[in-house]
């Protein structure tokens, strides 16, 4: 469960979610500062006196708005942003691990990746050494996806200019809550919801059959698939063709208890366990690859790609092709 970057950034997630109380929740010491997200920031830091600590708490957290406003300033330091620049024009704010939060996060240090579409070198590497919330710092559109589409197109991928990307996402799924990391530069990004349309129409065709073999022919990190285990599946064929996204479900498969061994035993086969494999193929190689049959084919294609030609490569390996939309 090494983290490419070589740090301590993934933990098994029994220990992650064993300690969620501990993540972003503020103590009875934690203020606010309390800054307007539509008006100067540099007007409401000289009106509020705001000291050298930005609002950070003695057991180490501070309000989001506090680090927010920490990059803004220096990114208006550093002549990337108006002196007029408001919160809203900072970036979008990664946290990790990110879950479902009934306030707003008080962070801690190395819980942030910041991501913007307008930064150099030179001052992201003074937000990574002057703000410790910050863990690493990504310049890319966020309407950009990462990754890889399929066959025909070109790979998509976020730059990483300081520090680490590596993030956990909370899963909720009936069967208990998953831990997905994914190197954020890489991988596409989503945003954890007490409520997953995709994990309830998985769900709901499970119930179909006992014990169902799964194949999920476009995993991406691995998220739904992982339920299906979790949820009782005899076995269960990751598949993707953005190879970073199938390391990473290997990786997410280690991390929510199920040992993984990479290998490369047969064509296109990355890793496998007990009752899985995971493949890096195109799909459309997929049924000249496995020599087998299953109930159920997930297929979670990117928004806007033509899953058509796709779909009818892999309709024949399954009993029930469900599309997740």
């Amino acid at each position: 469960m090494m983290c490419p970057c070589g740090g301590k950034c993934v933990t098994n997630a029994e220990d992650v979610l064993g300690h969620l109380e501990h993540h972003h929740i503020p103590c009875k010491s934690c203020g606010k500062i309390d800054l307007k997200k539509f008006s100067s920031l540099s007007e409401q830091l000289e009106l509020k006196n705001i000291n050298s600590q930005w609002g950070r708490c003695k057991c180490g957290r501070r309000h989001l708005d506090a680090v927010m406003a920490h990059i803004l300033k220096i990114m208006i330091d550093e002549g990337l942003r108006d002196k007029q620049a408001n919160l809203r024009k900072v970036g979008t704010p990664l946290i990790t691990p990110a879950y479902p939060l009934k306030g707003a996060p008080y962070l801690s240090e190395d819980s942030l990746v910041f991501l913007t579409d307008e930064l150099n070198d030179k001052c992201a590497l003074r937000i990574y050494k002057e703000v410790p919330e910050v863990k690493g710092i990504l310049k890319g559109d966020l309407k950009d996806t990462v990754g890889m589409k399929d066959s025909t197109s070109t790979p998509h991928t976020y730059q990483l200019l300081a520090g680490c990307d590596m993030r956990c996402d909370v899963v909720q799924t009936p069967s208990g809550a998953l831990c997905i990391y994914k190197n954020q530069s890489q991988v596409h990004l989503e945003f954890p919801k007490p409520f997953s349309t995709k994990i309830t129409a998985v769900y709901n065709v499970l119930k179909k059959y006992k014990s169902p073999r799964v194949l999920d022919c476009t995993c991406g990190p691995g998220t739904l698939g992982i339920a299906a285990l979790k949820a009782g599946s005899r076995k269960v064929v990751f598949n993707d063709i953005w190879y970073p996204a199938a390391w990473t479900t290997a990786l997410n498969l280690e991390v929510n208890g199920f040992p993984t061994n990479l290998t490369r035993k047969k064509e296109g086969l990355i890793a496998s366990g007990e009752n899985f494999e995971v493949y890096c193929a195109d799909i459309k190689e997929l049924t000249s690859i496995l020599n087998e049959k299953f109930e159920i084919c997930l297929v979670d294609p990117f928004p806007g790609v033509d899953f058509k030609e796709a779909v009818k490569s892999v309709e024949k390996l399954a009993d029930e092709l469900i599309i997740i939309e």
